[in-house]
């Protein structure tokens, strides 16, 4: 039920005094909506219970009364921190679900596009764990970079936060060519600052004392909950969808699995940066081996035909009335179900999604990786200080959209 907590109250040692506390819900620490239960022995946690909190919006079952492609402007609202990954995502199942092979173009583009959302999720991360610890410059430095990355957003998609990109079968419109150059500038220029990241926070004595041996997960513990992305591979789970269940062009191009064993918040802030490192290079081959042709599959059945088609073809308007107007848009198998995942910033990104035949879904279901991970957030801070919660919380990256249950 919205709003009760995650896990039983546990009981406490009965010689030890505590004291319960609410941390949250406020800005910066617990983002707005992220409630803690937490039981102290004076500054020391001895016990929590997280809440998801109350930004409950329904997006499921809201999905249940729209097209595909309409769902794909909700995908947007639940990660807003990397929504082409959503947007991208979703459609990805959907095309699993009914056998549709994409473009080769298209392939790349989503790569491309999915790559640079990674590092503005993972830069903005970086930057505000580093200001939830007094790090303000880090933070400053990371919105500039997010600003660069919005610009060139704006310019593919015509939005900068809620893209809604996504088509089944493709993309709204192609990589404008004069997009190109202002993407290899950015990549020319961003390892920079990662460098001046670095070169701030590493090797800082108060960087470590907040964030070295604090907050940490053990392998086993990351199966147990769950947990992927940045934060297993910081514990040594080496597992990433793009190499070990790969989809689009990641067979085709070099990359590393970043990974490392300490599973504190010092390893997944290392985890991240190197991440953006690998991100870059995968841009960059992007931008090298795209191929020629169209974007989109040549199918308007599933597709939606361009404005100027519609404009100008008496059978082009026909179909973006049968996909815009009508109940009878694209085609699903009837009784068909699939799970499919792809891997977002945050970790694995999976949909689970029943068809029922029409262009809605009869059911579809989440697996948002910030609802997994927070769950395993009472182990992070398991016998640690107060001010280690902030730390934690942060390194976690909780977008509170993907909460939504």
């Amino acid at each position: 039920m919205a709003g009760t907590t995650t896990a039983p109250k546990k009981p406490i040692d009965a010689d030890v005094e505590t004291i319960t506390v609410n941390f949250g819900p406020q800005h910066p620490a617990t983002h707005g909506t992220l409630r803690i239960e937490l039981d102290l022995d004076g500054e020391r946690i001895v016990g929590a219970r997280p809440e998801i909190g109350y930004l409950h919006t329904g997006f499921e079952k809201i999905a249940e009364e729209m097209s595909y492609n309409q769902f794909v402007t909700v995908t947007d609202r639940m990660n807003y921190f990397s929504p082409l990954c959503n947007n991208f995502g979703f459609v990805h199942a959907v095309e699993e679900m009914c056998g549709i092979e994409i473009t080769p173009r298209c392939k790349y583009a989503r790569v491309l596009l999915c790559e640079l959302s990674r590092v503005a999720d993972h830069i903005l991360s970086v930057g505000l764990g580093a200001m939830d610890l007094g790090a303000f410059s880090v933070m400053l430095w990371g919105f500039v970079e997010r600003e660069r990355l919005y610009d060139i957003f704006e310019h593919a998609t015509g939005a900068r936060l809620t893209t809604s990109h996504a088509r089944v079968g493709g993309i709204a419109r192609d990589i404008p060519d004069d997009l190109i150059p202002r993407i290899k500038k950015f990549i020319d220029d961003f390892p920079a600052t990662l460098d001046k990241t670095e070169k701030m926070l590493s090797r800082n004595r108060i960087w470590w004392g907040r964030t070295v041996g604090v907050g940490a997960l053990t392998t086993e513990q990351c199966l147990s909950y769950g947990v992927t992305g940045p934060l297993a591979r910081a514990s040594g789970v080496d597992y990433d969808l793009r190499r070990d269940r790969p989809y689009w062009a990641y067979p085709e191009l070099d990359f590393n699995v970043i990974t490392r064993t300490d599973g504190d918040i010092y390893a997944r802030y290392k985890v991240r940066l190197d991440e953006m490192r690998e991100s870059i290079k995968l841009i960059r081959q992007c931008l090298e081996k795209m191929p020629k042709g169209p974007i989109n599959i040549e199918d308007h059945k599933v597709t939606i035909p361009s404005k100027k088609d519609v404009y100008t073809k008496m059978e082009s308007l026909i179909m973006h009335f049968k996909h815009y107007m009508d109940d009878h848009g694209m085609d699903t198998p009837r009784r068909s179900e699939v799970y499919s995942c792809t891997e977002s910033p945050n970790g694995e990104l999976g949909w689970y999604i029943i068809s029922q035949g029409r262009s809605q879904p009869y059911r579809v279901r989440c697996r948002p990786p910030c609802l997994l991970t927070y769950g395993a957030y009472p182990e992070m801070i398991k016998n640690a200080l107060i001010s280690d919660a902030v730390a934690a919380l942060s390194s976690i990256n909780v977008i509170a959209g993907e909460l939504d249950r």
